[in-house]
């Protein structure tokens, strides 16, 4: 997929986004609870995605950028 149907794409989708948004006012209350319950899903799971980045990168890098020595994998040989 080319970045100009990609855009494209992006462009028809938050069109569509934003004439449900027009029309919610207007909605029934079936219709806005809908809405909020899927707009409620989408933002959750991107706080979740967020914070799951955030202890990653925090875990292997730490505050300053550079990685841990602490958390490095070490091999384990077999005991003979």
């Amino acid at each position: 997929m080319s970045s100009e149907n990609f855009l494209k794409e992006v462009q028809a989708i938050g069109e569509k986004f934003l004439h449900k948004l027009q029309k919610l006012p207007k909605a029934e209350p079936v219709e806005i609870i809908s809405f909020s319950v899927v707009l409620l899903f989408i933002v959750t799971v991107l706080v979740l995605m967020i914070i799951a980045c955030s202890c990653c990168c925090y875990s292997c890098c730490g505050c300053d950028g550079h990685p841990d020595p602490r958390h490095r994998k070490s091999q384990v040989s077999p005991a003979a």
